[in-house]
């Protein structure tokens, strides 16, 4: 097992790497697969009570209901089921790199939102969904492929990034950096939001008329 400290350096480091050069994540790819796989049966333990009031409060922020949602780096599913409660005629997808996490997610998901949840394990850089296919793409705590979600966004579609500790959060991106990337890729009408300890930032992707 990957003691903590470790781990935490790791994800940091993978980030910036990824961040400055995205080619580098075929290469980081395997041993961060790896680390999450070994985590996913202590993995809700580990995340503190708050870990998604950001995101939430992202999600809250959002004018139009999705109609279809996908949740990048869902981890154990707690992403997906948000977004499934706060839009109740929601189809929502969790993807996850470590197929453990998504084994762990597909045991916790509720009677309730069996019908409207699904999960499957998938690469964040290259995702199994044709062009534009959801309304919502949100990440907690999960490195961008920014040129993925501005293909699986659909026009007037919504991008939530979300980081449960703020700037301490192993995996983050400042805010500039999200709408210096996202901005060149026609997402507007940036608002960042703050819950708990963490930080978010939604954006709208442009319809095709304004574009």
């Amino acid at each position: 097992m990957i003691a903590p400290a470790l781990g935490r350096r790791f994800a940091r480091l993978a980030t910036n790497a990824v961040l400055a050069k995205p080619q580098l994540w075929r290469l980081v790819r395997a041993p961060m697969r790896r680390q999450f796989h070994r985590l996913a049966g202590e993995w809700d333990s580990i995340l503190g009570e708050d870990h998604l009031d950001a995101y939430d409060a992202a999600l809250g922020a959002i004018p139009t209901p999705p109609a279809r949602a996908l949740d990048v780096g869902t981890g154990t599913g707690d992403g997906a089921f948000a977004i499934a409660r706060r839009f109740p005629e929601a189809h929502v997808v969790g993807v996850d790199l470590a197929p453990a996490m998504v084994n762990q997610a597909r045991r916790k998901t509720p009677a309730t939102l069996e019908q409207r949840v699904s999960f499957e394990t998938g690469d964040a850089s290259k995702l199994p969904f044709d062009d534009a296919s959801f309304d919502l793409v949100a990440h907690a705590n999960m490195i961008p492929f920014f040129d993925e979600v501005a293909r699986l966004v659909a026009p007037g579609g919504y991008v939530v990034f979300s980081f449960s500790g703020g700037a301490q959060t192993p995996i983050y991106v400042p805010p500039e950096r999200l709408r210096r990337e996202l901005a060149a890729r026609n997402f507007t009408d940036f608002v960042e939001l703050t819950g708990g300890r963490g930080t978010s930032l939604l954006a709208r992707k442009l319809s095709a008329s304004a574009a």
